[in-house]
């Protein structure tokens, strides 16, 4: 891989009109250093107003685009589409609720750029309630047991893939939480870092 590699980062979005236009200017300021680079936003059946303030920022900048599903089909689904369209050497996942830090995305590429094929955020200091810390860490017990991946963290939406990697995966129904895994058993290398996670 070259030493300017190209991003593709993939947003899923359900109802998130309210972050949008933050979230794209901090992604795009995590960026400007890469040489060439496309935002692809999924909205994924919103029923405010996120895909007319996607519209707008994809008329100013050509390097955005939108992509609207008319109903909701989850997160998997909205993945799966992104994963399709994006032909950057590098793909870059990230939730749209600000919760996942943009300027994390170097530091991901410089991980890739190490020689592993993914490379998954880990939100060591989380900013949620118990209520949804204590599920989380049973589930990635358990997962990180019975796949055998040593990540801590498998439902991160702050990822990073060489693009062999998400162009060999099928994702539907609740499989986003376990793409760790599913690119682990395609023999792909998988990793983590530590990534910033915001209230």
């Amino acid at each position: 891989m070259t030493d300017n590699p190209t991003l593709s980062v993939i947003v899923p979005v359900l109802n998130e009109a309210e972050s949008l236009n933050q979230l794209y200017t901090e992604i795009k300021t995590s960026l400007d250093k890469e040489s060439e680079w496309e935002i692809i936003f999924i909205d994924d059946g919103s029923d405010d107003n996120s895909h007319r303030i996607i519209q707008r920022i994809a008329e100013n900048d050509s390097r955005v685009t939108l992509i609207r599903f008319f109903k909701n089909f989850g997160k998997a689904d909205a993945l799966s589409e992104g994963f399709n369209l994006a032909q950057r050497d590098i793909i870059i996942t990230l939730d749209s609720d600000l919760q996942d830090d943009p300027m994390e995305i170097p530091h991901l590429v410089k991980k890739i750029q190490e020689g592993w094929d993914m490379v998954s955020g880990w939100k060591k200091f989380r900013h949620d309630p118990p209520s949804k810390r204590i599920p989380s860490k049973i589930f990635n017990f358990v997962t990180r047991i019975f796949t055998g991946v040593k990540i801590h963290d498998f439902n991160c939406g702050l990822k990073a893939y060489r693009r062999k990697v998400v162009k060999s995966i099928d994702i539907y129904g609740g499989l986003h939480r376990y793409i760790p895994a599913l690119a682990s058993q395609k023999g792909f290398s998988v990793t983590e870092i530590e990534v910033n996670h915001r209230p």
